[in-house]
């Protein structure tokens, strides 16, 4: 995979943009110095860092490192839901909003610390009348609002690891999940708003559960009324606020051990099978507060808005445990960034005073896309840092962010990191460094990055190779759920010491990273991965598909959008209707963020002799690039017809 050299368009970016002097003046990391700290001892600088965190019991040990295995802060003990909630709203921040919110309609709540003490509080109680003790799993299943934090933060409160499902995800890949993580209770909601539509979330879920036998109680919140058309089910089925209503508004929270089970999140893998990251509970917290802290330069004032969405890892981190813990204000909302017009991100900024805004390349190349006018129609004046996560930002994306939203006056933080990671491991601290427009610059003080070829050898300033992370930091994933040997397959086999990221990489002369997407089979579609394999299992189940091949080809919005090529059964016709019957397939087993762009039936697939097909190819073929080496090829000529077919074909 190593190339001799990198993209040189990214390393000849030579736009350089220093702190601003009064940013940095008062920034939380100003002295320089942190970075050699960290170095020095870097479990004494995660320990110090979570001394400033509410324990039952201080550790004895920082660190114990068994490759694969890590264990930070052991011997430790502590509640999430009591750093997140409880010292704030029994303290200064009682009165202070945590939470902002706007559903799509336009109808808002506010939920300051003690409210939110409340809501949490009862909400535990609520799974502990449903027989949740601590170690059960929680599945939810939730639109994004305030009730989805609440039952995070109350499952935190009683010892029971949740598992977030995307609301976009189909039924079938709830039921995965839930069967896979053993969960026994489902968390949803009976639908929620989207561009003026109902997401049908309980219709979803129950077609879930028509196979789920684990769980024996579902909570549902009325978000949509009766337009939702549910139905419920006697003795399995409980509205939330007839729950609510009766549960006691204190919980004793479950003193939890450091390394006990906080959440499983699941990823989409190479192999096809979604993988169930597990995050532990003191490490994770550790490392949550203190990028929050840091990299988004975290004031008492500050209004903080962080896009994403819960059902992702970046809600949970800095939508949920990372800014809350800090005692936050956060802005959440629920639906599109078009609805009712595409300046609803602006207005929700204005309306708020938002100081720190947290998205997505995906979502800033889509409003380049609109146009400046929108963002120019509202006052942006309020927002004094950016962030970008989710995949590499192209220079072009970054400089407009921050030209048009910062007006050349915010500091923008691209952050790198992962599902697995827990937090954000690359990125400038913005009082600090100095960003280049397209580089997450510098690994956060504490964390070892390297780039290195395949004999695990760091490679020079301007040579790609793989990123890998070469000690531990306090909120890695521990492993994968029931599955220790896929966790070591994965993440470690490559390289037996260092953490294989997955994706590719290259330093500059100035030892800055740049990321170049991944290096495997999984695509990084607007920010989210997606399993090429999981595609094409989806697709070969449809009965008029004998092969699927599945690549991601860059887009100019998503970054990679799924191509399928597909050969069709015999006696069946390869048609416009079918390739739509074949996308709408995809999109109802996996969810909508699965449906492939384009269909591309063919004959054949570009294979090697030993029968291996060349995705490499199928990405030359879809991104309209010189074919590289197809000396390995069973057939040239299937390569030679696809290039042709996809040409003047895309269905």
């Amino acid at each position: 995979m190593t190339d001799p050299t990198a993209d040189q368009a990214l390393l000849e970016e030579k736009r350089l943009f220093p702190p601003p002097p009064e940013f940095a003046a008062q920034a939380n990391a100003r002295d320089p110095e942190i970075y050699a700290r960290a170095e020095s001892d870097f479990e004494a600088f995660w320990a110090g860092l979570a001394e400033e965190l509410e324990w039952f019991e201080k550790w004895h040990t920082t660190l114990e490192w068994t490759p694969p295995h890590a264990k930070w802060f052991l011997g430790g003990k502590l509640n999430i839901s009591v750093n997140c909630v409880d010292r704030h709203a029994k303290g200064s921040r009682k009165d202070k909003p945590a939470i902002l919110w706007e559903g799509e309609p336009g109808d808002v709540r506010t939920l300051t610390y003690e409210d939110l003490y409340r809501e949490v509080n009862r909400f535990a109680n609520v799974l502990r009348g449903l027989g949740v003790q601590k170690g059960d799993r929680v599945a939810i299943y939730m639109p994004m609002v305030p009730e989805l934090p609440i039952a995070l933060l109350a499952c935190a409160r009683v010892g029971a690891p949740h598992s977030v499902v995307f609301g976009g995800f189909s039924a079938e890949s709830l039921r995965e999940r839930i069967n896979h993580c053993g969960a026994k209770v489902l968390v949803t909601a009976d639908g929620g708003w989207r561009r003026g539509g109902v997401v049908p979330l309980k219709k979803w879920a129950d077609e879930a559960l028509e196979d789920a036998p684990t769980i024996e109680s579902v909570v549902v919140y009325e978000r949509i009324g009766e337009r939702a058309h549910i139905s419920m089910k006697e003795g399995r089925d409980y509205w939330w606020h007839e729950l609510m209503e009766k549960a006691e508004p204190e919980c004793a929270p479950e003193p939890m051990d450091s390394e006990d089970i906080l959440f499983i999140l699941y990823t989409s893998g190479s192999t096809g099978k979604p993988k169930g990251i597990q995050h532990t509970t003191g490490g994770y917290l550790t490392g949550v507060y203190a990028t929050t802290k840091y990299v988004f330069d975290l004031k008492e004032d500050d209004i903080y808005w962080c896009t994403a969405d819960i059902g992702w890892v970046t809600g949970h981190s800095y939508i949920v445990y990372g800014p809350l813990a800090n005692g936050a204000t956060c802005v959440m909302y629920e639906g599109a960034p078009d609805t009712p017009e595409r300046d609803r991100f602006w207005k929700i900024v204005e309306k708020y005073r938002v100081t720190i805004f947290y998205t997505a390349p995906t979502a800033i190349r889509t409003f380049m896309k609109w146009g400046d006018k929108f963002p120019n129609s509202c006052d942006l004046s309020s927002l004094r840092l950016l962030g970008s996560v989710g995949e590499p930002i192209n220079p072009e994306a970054w400089i407009w962010y921050s030209s048009t939203i910062g007006k050349n006056r915010c500091p923008v933080v691209d952050t790198w990191w992962q599902t697995e990671t827990g937090h954000i491991l690359i990125s400038p601290l913005p009082g600090l460094i100095a960003t280049k427009p397209g580089s997450a610059t510098k690994p956060f003080p504490g964390i070892l990055a390297d780039v290195v070829n395949d004999q695990g050898e760091s490679m020079p300033p301007g040579r790609k190779g793989y990123l890998v992370i070469r000690r531990p930091w306090p909120g890695m994933l521990r492993t994968l759920w029931m599955d220790d040997d896929r966790y070591r397959q994965v993440y470690w086999s490559r390289f037996k010491t260092m953490y294989f990221t997955g994706d590719g990489a290259v330093r500059d002369e100035d030892g800055y990273f740049w990321l170049m997407g991944r290096v495997d089979d999984v695509m990084l579609v607007a920010g989210h991965n997606i399993s090429t394999m999981e595609l094409e299992s989806a697709l070969v189940e449809h009965p008029a598909v004998a092969e699927a091949a599945v690549i991601g080809r860059k887009h100019e919005i998503k970054g990679q959008a799924p191509a399928a090529f597909v050969i069709v059964r015999e006696g069946y016709v390869p048609t416009e209707h079918l390739a739509f019957e074949l996308k709408n397939f995809v999109a109802h087993k996996l969810g909508a963020i699965c449906r492939p762009d384009d269909i591309i039936f063919t004959a054949d697939l570009p294979k090697t002799r030993s029968g291996k097909i060349m995705r490499r190819l199928l990405r030359d073929i879809a991104e309209g690039r010189v074919l590289g080496d197809t000396t390995t090829l069973a057939d040239p000529g299937v390569v030679a017809s696809l290039k042709e077919k996809y040409a003047g074909d895309e269905t």
